[in-house]
């Protein structure tokens, strides 16, 4: 997943209008479907922080450095556990994808249980079949969540540089997670296409963030095509996950965290099952709209 598991397949024009997108729209979206909701609530919220600015008051800004420190130390100690853990675990391929996502359930949930955002989960219900999972991408708090709310079974997508991650890293490679040589698009579209096949035949899901990169003011950015590509070839639903409020509690290139509150709903799956590859930017303008009706004003795009 990007920083841990989302992906920018820029950097080549053959490969970038493999993934980039724009076309009307001409396909009819899912009816919409009362979700279930869950309130999940984190260590003690400090209120008068959750407006302040970065150089506010020092009592904030020490919480938040507090904050950042413990899940600093509180992931490298569970990434060396599981990192151990997988190393017994070399013969079986199977094994590591779901410890790997043990992990991530573990640390994922404790990493937001120790920054103190309240958080608001919906549509649980759609949250445990195998399906290729999206979602917009505006901060770190994001790969936090994806971890500890995606089900066991699922892998992400990287950029392959994420092996020099120290411990992270090699945790990634050994939890049979997916990496993508941006350099060489042909050889990243075959790793692609062994990915679909592997996915398929071990009946696992995939998290991608489809805007490629993450949002530097929180509102959403237009979608790459690959995830699109994904579901054509595996025939797997389309999840989406819409994340609301992340970009605030942690802003990009800030080391303040806020505990403001964070929303995470799932949306009913999307069929692709009848999908051509002639519409695929009309199925990718759908997509985008969904987010857009789902996003509140702040975060969605500029027009």
């Amino acid at each position: 997943m990007e920083s841990a598991g989302s992906v920018s397949f820029l950097r080549n024009r053959r490969f970038d209008s493999f993934f980039n997108t724009s076309s009307e729209p001409n396909v009819k979206e899912p009816p919409k479907i009362p979700v279930k909701q869950v309130d999940y609530k984190p260590l003690r919220l400090n209120k008068e922080c959750v407006d302040a600015d970065d150089d506010d008051g020092w009592f904030c800004v020490l919480i938040s450095w507090v904050r950042i420190v413990t899940c600093f130390v509180t992931m490298m100690v569970t990434t060396f556990i599981w990192a151990l853990i997988m190393l017994l675990l070399l013969p079986w391929p199977s094994e590591r994808i779901r410890q790997g996502n043990v992990y991530g359930h573990v640390t994922g949930r404790l990493m937001m249980w120790i920054l103190g955002n309240p958080i608001k989960i919906e549509g649980t219900e759609f949250s445990s079949e195998s399906a290729i999972y999206i979602s917009n991408h505006a901060s770190p708090i994001d790969i936090f969540l994806i971890m500890w709310l995606t089900p066991t079974g699922t892998v992400g997508i990287a950029k392959k540089e994420i092996i020099w991650y120290p411990l992270f890293g090699q945790l990634y490679v050994l939890a049979k997670h997916i990496r993508i040589d941006r350099s060489n698009p042909t050889a990243a579209i075959q790793t692609m296409k062994e990915a679909v096949r592997a996915v398929v035949e071990n009946k696992l899901s995939l998290i991608i963030f489809p805007e490629g990169t993450r949002s530097k003011k929180g509102r959403l950015l237009p979608f790459k095509k690959g995830f699109v590509h994904l579901a054509l070839q595996s025939r797997l639903p389309i999840v989406p996950i819409v994340l609301t409020g992340t970009h605030q509690a942690w802003r990009k290139g800030s080391l303040h965290i806020r505990p403001a509150p964070i929303t995470v709903r799932f949306l009913p799956p999307i069929s692709p099952t009848d999908w051509t590859a002639d519409k695929i930017d009309d199925y990718i303008t759908m997509l985008h709209n969904i987010y857009i009706e789902n996003l509140p004003e702040p975060q969605k795009p500029l027009v």
